[in-house]
């Protein structure tokens, strides 16, 4: 627990249980679509029970790719007249997240901008029974845990604790889903700007697990090392933009 009493770890502790929520909107968007087929009495555990899942198959993932990131063996070295790199698991995996969470959030960014955007779910047939509705719900667990997770470690790679503070946020956030499934949906349906802000939070920490993967690949680009980018300017921007956008929301809301 002395963890949690340091300043930076607190803050990404923070910093990351507020994105969690934010990226498992689309969850409980799904969810609440193909619960809303399950007789009344089935709808609630059938939510419950497919977040607790997601919660689950997050924490593996965790575990999973913690252990991945941990591999500082040199996998491959690369030296010509213009790169020099030493290639390790830490690295590869790292650089691969960040490509993916580049894609996943200007992807969503112009299906919002251009309104392309599809139904998040067809409309299961009313004959759907409980264990089926429980399978759809666990395939796009896995589909947006991706997302949640490398963000997890974008935000804390470095950080002393690190895998415990992404254990601590996704059990926290997944508690606040929980009990505020149906008010956090609609808070979010009816403020699109602030899953916007989310997703574009996603674009920077995918600039930062990249640059943090040449780091630590200790990559040079015509004789220039990479640096890491430090935290603290990504945690200022978040922080900033948030508190804009508390005062946008607070312009907009009607006077009474």
């Amino acid at each position: 627990m002395e963890i949690f009493a340091q300043t930076d770890t607190l803050v990404a502790l923070l910093t990351l249980t507020f994105l969690e929520i934010i990226l498992g909107i689309d969850n409980i968007i799904f969810i609440s679509i193909a619960t809303s087929k399950l007789p009344q009495n089935q709808q609630k555990k059938a939510s419950q029970l497919g977040l607790l899942l997601a919660m689950a198959f997050r924490i593996f993932l965790l575990m999973g790719i913690s252990y991945l990131i941990s591999m500082n063996a040199i996998l491959l070295h690369i030296d010509n007249s213009w790169i020099s790199t030493d290639i390790t698991g830490q690295s590869v995996i790292l650089f691969g997240g960040g490509l993916f969470l580049l894609y996943k959030s200007t992807r969503e960014i112009h299906h919002k901008v251009e309104g392309n955007e599809e139904d998040a779910a067809e409309k299961p047939k009313a004959t759907a029974s409980f264990s089926k509705i429980i399978l759809q719900i666990v395939m796009i667990d896995i589909v947006f845990s991706f997302d949640s997770v490398l963000t997890a470690v974008g935000m804390t790679n470095g950080i002393d604790g690190a895998l415990a503070i992404m254990i601590t946020a996704v059990i926290v956030s997944m508690i606040i889903m929980m009990v505020f499934a149906a008010p956090v949906g609609k808070f979010v349906n009816t403020h699109p700007t602030v899953q916007m802000l989310a997703l574009s939070f996603l674009i920077l920490i995918g600039f930062m697990l990249i640059t943090e993967a040449a780091h630590l690949a200790h990559t040079k680009v015509f004789e220039q090392q990479i640096g890491a980018i430090p935290k603290g300017y990504l945690y200022f921007a978040i922080a900033f933009s948030l508190g804009v956008e508390a005062l946008n929301m607070k312009i907009r809301k009607p006077k009474s």
